[in-house]
């Protein structure tokens, strides 16, 4: 997989919020932070996002419907 570069400017407080999140080890670096970001953006703008309705069976019976029915490779949106 090639990885293209691209810079971003963000706001102190938010590269403040992020470096929070590497402390904290929930991510390896910024870079990682801001890749499942646009990855989860991605995938919700795609599918939707979860309803919390209680019967976690049935919402993933209803993600898979509409993803059948999506032209969606989510192997390539998992590595982008």
């Amino acid at each position: 997989m090639t990885m293209e570069l691209t810079q971003v400017r963000l706001p102190e407080k938010l590269v403040q919020e992020l470096d929070r999140f590497v402390k904290q080890g929930y991510y390896a670096s910024k870079s990682d932070l801001i890749r499942d970001a646009i990855r989860r953006l991605l995938l919700e703008r795609q599918i939707g996002s979860i309803q919390n309705t209680g019967d976690s069976v049935q919402e993933v019976r209803a993600i898979r419907r509409k993803l059948s029915k999506e032209d969606l490779d989510i192997d390539k949106i998992n590595n982008l």
